[in-house]
């Protein structure tokens, strides 16, 4: 008996998770040691050699300004590269300690618009969830929808049909992954692990119930005899609006109903749909609105430890991530203090040399390891597990103890109607009224990355967090596919990291005595991205090659990555930037803009539209190709020029000038490619190739017409031309973007109408003029003219000019 209780005592003691620290940072900490000195010497040369006054003394000072910068940030940078570690967790031993006893796990999947994520996409993301390699009636999954749309209302209950098919079917054959759109598109792997017929058969249910779904889409209505299938289809009637409507919920599957089982008669998972009362009145607070929204629903439902929240196109392709998250929050010796469990953001809709930089491999396989060494990981918004509890405000104690068994108890006497009832009155407008909601409790209110800030408070709390990137990713999305949509990702990004940076809830500042310096510091790595614009703009810098290689990305890949983050530091962050210091002093409001995911078909069908409504809605598309596309033909041009004689310009002069062109123009290579050679979505649309050639085109003109050429050569050769042909290419953008950007009548009009006249006055009143320099032949005109005397040089010239 007492060596039964040894062995049990002993199997308890051991870990269900270990950390490991990553190799080869010895190599590392001496290539930053020598970082360092390069630094160190790079500022002292700056501070002792600093120019007389008017000898290029701004510049040089505005150069050194720029690396102090890079300096402090590389500095900062350091917090998570120095110790990185590793998690991995053992899910065997789970299973013999837990295997009875597992909690109960609530899912929450945000949608806001079914025009930006399909519903057909949404349902993928539901089933997946749904599907998880964990007792059923333990599982309850949630979808909260902003948008308010009766097609995602009816995909949710197509996908709670199909469920009773699909998770027999995942669960029978034990397959990978299990959202049925990323399984079916990968059939040529899986289709023999399967009964030929069975298979068939549930691939044709799915396509059946994605058309009847898509078809509802398109056409912006649902049959009126599938209104009759489900009592929730009578929530939207004739007053029912995106922005005005009454709050909503409904249980489609009631786990702990016994009558609610599959075609295997095991037990399904509770589905349940969530739309918030939304009144124009009332500010509803986006994303972390619609979390609390549910953190507060699923109380009174299923009320679960355990709270997992993924984006609605982050589709599980990891059947074990429940237990694997598990392994961290019922470990018997380091457990008690892991607040929440972040898994990485990866997507699939990448190729391996990604041209839009979307790889965050370096990120999930350096600093978010280091992050994990000094306290804990960030909350990145979607694929993390959370305990109810510190979602509700508590604070770290030694003695608190999880009651992992909440929730799991067989509900009273109250019936399904009363349970929507009750849960309705927690999601109206009034709600959350001179409540702590949004502040001590629930996910933060009052800024656009509501997840870190969110994190950061847990953190301060006294929780630790954990982060794992097991092999088998946890979960695949989908990165932006066009260069607007991940433009946009970074600028929301990036505004939302500094506004918590400006405000009390900097990490310096919050977290003073609660939190290790590193992490403190490991905040401020996103929390500056914007303000890195500014520098940026200045001094060009590359970093991170062998760290990009080191984590799997290609050479290519990083290239791609370098160029991607150059064009987000001077376009996205830097208007994060601006609008976080607009909203500071009071000149705008937040706003939450929506980045569409779309895939499959449905992208292509989204890339038509795009084209279509191009010329009037993307001007930053004409400006990007017409600037590359100007660097290359003054380039190429000079060249030839020069080559033939045409410009008298030294090599030396002009040299250091086709230089610095031919490295933009060499940047800009995937530009030209999808402007000339590429016929896949990534193309860019011919009448933004057509707009730029006829912009180049007009500023090569209007400098030809100005500047004439001259007998006697230009002084300052091609660096005129080139400077006045991008001048002439910025004058015609400017005044594009005042032609397709006119405000409505009473929104400033005048003042617009009247800067572009001003704008158009400038263009025509000063032309590009090119100073020539003069040179006379005085034995010419002795030669030709012996009857005059010879004057002097002075007289000789007059002579000449005047001649």
């Amino acid at each position: 008996m007492e060596t039964t209780a040894a062995a049990t005592a002993a199997e308890r003691r051991r870990p269900l998770f270990t950390t490991e620290e990553l190799g080869g940072r010895a190599v590392y900490r001496v290539q930053a040691a020598t970082v360092a000195a390069g630094i160190l010497l790079v500022l002292y040369y700056r501070a002792t050699r600093v120019p007389a006054a008017g000898e290029g003394r701004a510049a040089w000072l505005g150069m050194a300004a720029a690396e102090l910068w890079f300096a402090v940030y590389w500095v900062i940078a350091q917090s998570v590269r120095w110790r990185p570690f590793r998690r991995r967790t053992f899910r065997d031993r789970l299973a013999e300690r837990y295997e009875q006893n597992l909690p109960g796990v609530d899912i929450f999947v945000c949608t806001a618009d079914p025009q930006s994520e399909p519903p057909s996409l949404v349902i993928s993301t539901i089933l997946s969830v749904m599907a998880y390699n964990y007792p059923s009636e333990k599982i309850s999954v949630y979808l909260s929808d902003d948008g308010g749309s009766i097609l995602t209302f009816y995909a949710l209950w197509e996908a709670s049909i199909f469920a009773k098919k699909w998770l027999p079917f995942c669960k029978r054959y034990n397959i990978e992954p299990r959202s049925p759109a990323a399984y079916f598109s990968e059939s040529k792997v899986h289709h023999n692990l399967c009964i030929p017929k069975e298979w068939a058969l549930i691939k044709n249910l799915y396509e059946e119930m994605r058309e009847r779904i898509d078809t509802a889409t398109m056409s912006g209505k649902i049959p009126e005899e599938m209104k009759l299938k489900h009592k929730g289809f009578d929530e939207w009637n004739s007053d029912f609006t995106l922005k005005n409507h009454q709050p909503i919920v409904q249980i489609l599957i009631d786990g702990k109903n016994r009558n609610a089982i599959d075609d295997d008669r095991n037990v399904l998972p509770t589905l349940v749909y969530v739309a918030r009362e939304k009144r124009p009145q009332y500010h509803h607070n986006f994303k972390a609105g619609a979390l609390n929204a549910l953190i507060r629903v699923s109380s009174v439902i299923s009320d679960s430890p355990v709270i997992l929240n993924v984006d609605c196109d982050m589709y599980s392709n990891n059947s074990d991530s429940i237990r694997d998250a598990l392994c961290f929050f019922l470990d018997e010796e380091m457990g008690q203090k892991i607040g929440f469990v972040q898994y990485p953001q990866i997507f699939n809709n990448m190729t391996q040399n990604d041209i839009y930089g979307n790889s965050f491999n370096v990120s999930y396989h350096v600093e978010m390891c280091g992050l994990d060494s000094v306290g804990g990981c960030l909350y990145i918004g979607t694929g993390c597990f959370h305990r109810r509890e510190i979602l509700c405000g508590r604070i770290f104690s030694k003695d608190y103890k999880e009651n992992w068994n909440r929730g799991i108890k067989e509900r009273g006497k109250e019936n399904i109607n009363e349970i929507e009832e009750k849960a309705t009155s927690l999601v109206t407008c009034t709600y959350e009224h001179r409540t702590q909601w949004g502040n001590d409790i629930g996910v933060k209110y009052g800024f656009p990355a509501e997840d870190i800030i969110t994190g950061l408070a847990i953190h301060c709390r006294g929780w630790e967090s954990a982060f794992i990137n097991p092999k088998r990713a946890a979960f695949l999305g989908l990165a932006p596919s066009t260069l607007a949509q991940n433009i946009l990702q970074h600028k929301r990004w990036s505004e939302g990291n500094l506004t918590i940076f400006l405000s009390k809830y900097c990490s310096f500042l919050f977290g003073h005595g609660k939190i290790k310096l590193q992490l403190q510091m490991g905040y401020c790595i996103c929390g500056l991205w914007a303000a890195n614009s500014l520098p940026t703009l200045y001094y060009v810098t590359l970093y991170g090659l062998y760290e990009a290689l080191l984590s799997g990305d290609t050479l290519k890949g990083w290239w791609n990555g370098q160029r991607m983050w150059m064009v987000k530091s001077i376009t996205s962050y830097l208007y994060g930037f601006i609008d976080t210091i607009r909203k500071c002093v009071g000149m705008s409001k937040m706003s939450f803009e929506v980045t569409a995911k779309v895939s499959g078909h449905d992208e292509a069908k989204r890339y038509e539209q795009e084209i279509l409504e191009f010329g009037s809605s993307s001007p930053e598309y004409v400006i990007i190709a017409t600037v590359a596309l100007l660097n290359f033909v003054c380039l190429v041009g000079g060249l030839s020029q020069i080559m033939a004689g045409v410009w008298n310009m030294p090599w030396n002069v002009f040299l250091p000038q086709a230089i610095l062109c031919g490295m933009i123009v060499f940047i800009n290579m995937p530009i030209y490619e999808a402007m000339f050679l590429r016929k896949d979505n990534g193309r860019i649309p011919t009448a933004v190739t057509l707009a730029s050639i006829g912009f180049v085109m007009l500023a090569f003109l209007t400098t030809t017409a100005a500047v004439g050429e001259g007998e006697y050569g230009r002084q300052g050769g091609v660096q005129i031309p080139f400077q006045a042909a991008t001048v002439a290419a910025g004058k015609l953008l400017v005044l594009y973007y005042r032609a397709t950007h006119m405000p409505a009548g009473g929104e400033g009009r005048a003042a617009w109408v009247g800067m572009e006249a001003a704008e158009v006055m400038y263009t025509v009143g000063r032309p590009v003029v090119c100073p020539v320099r003069r040179r006379t032949f005085k034995d010419r005109l002795a030669e030709r003219l012996v009857t005059f005397v010879r004057y002097n040089c002075l007289s000789s010239n007059w002579i000449l000019v005047h001649a």
